[in-house]
């Protein structure tokens, strides 16, 4: 998930965020219009990692899915059980670290919007809001994982929905997606003003070439992956 948030960043859809947890932005919107355009309706089971505010999944439960939706902070389960309630939908909503807590179950579609931001500091926060940006020095540190572990989670001609940002090198996801065993391609992609996270790492990631002087948008992307 990105950081940032600019005059134009409104929620994807009208939920309630309790401090700490991450509001609806411009990744949410763009991994959300790529759901748009999949297959998805009553018996569809959906899975949402990392729910943060649950927004992703309400969009989902609203089209008529069996929607599960995990988070690793039990202030975005309970943000999420909330905005369901709010909006009556049914939402299953529990805390696991990506699908820790979901041993030997699959799904139609997997959505996920993680923690994606390189980060100058060695180590993932243990806590606080930045839990839901930062991702190690090259923002792959959930990611990664991620590639790892969701083509277990999908069922023959399920489908993955990722976003992150460019800085994260989608190449590097398109790769070990397809070592997986999955067929991946970017299928959404949008360039947004940097917001005051990524302002306040400029020199640093300038440094590190992730970003070129006077470049002062972020590429982000929605790769879709699929078990043959």
């Amino acid at each position: 998930m990105s950081a940032e948030t600019t005059e134009d960043a409104r929620p994807a859809r009208r939920v309630v965020t309790l401090p700490g947890v991450y509001a609806p932005q411009h990744d949410t919107r763009l991994l959300m219009a790529a759901l748009d355009k999949e297959r998805v309706g009553p018996g569809t089971d959906v899975l949402d990692l990392g729910t943060g505010s649950g927004a992703l999944a309400l969009h989902a439960a609203q089209r008529g899915a069996r929607v599960t939706a995990v988070d690793i902070s039990w202030r975005a389960v309970l943000t999420a059980r909330l905005n369901a309630r709010l909006h009556r939908r049914r939402v299953t909503v529990q805390r696991s670290d990506l699908l820790s807590s979901l041993p030997g179950r699959s799904y139609d579609v997997v959505i996920c919007n993680p923690p994606y931001v390189p980060s100058p500091l060695g180590r993932l926060p243990a806590h606080g809001a930045a839990r839901a940006w930062d991702a190690g020095r090259d923002g792959r540190a959930i990611l990664d994982r991620l590639c790892d572990a969701a083509p277990a989670a999908l069922r023959p001609g399920g489908r993955l929905l990722i976003v992150h940002s460019g800085l994260c090198n989608s190449d590097v996801t398109l790769r070990r997606l397809s070592d997986a065993g999955l067929r991946a391609d970017v299928v959404e992609r949008a360039f947004v003003p940097l917001g005051p996270v990524l302002r306040s790492r400029l020199h640093w990631l300038r440094d590190r070439g992730l970003l070129k002087a006077g470049d002062m948008l972020e590429e982000l992307v929605v790769i879709r992956a699929e078990h043959p």
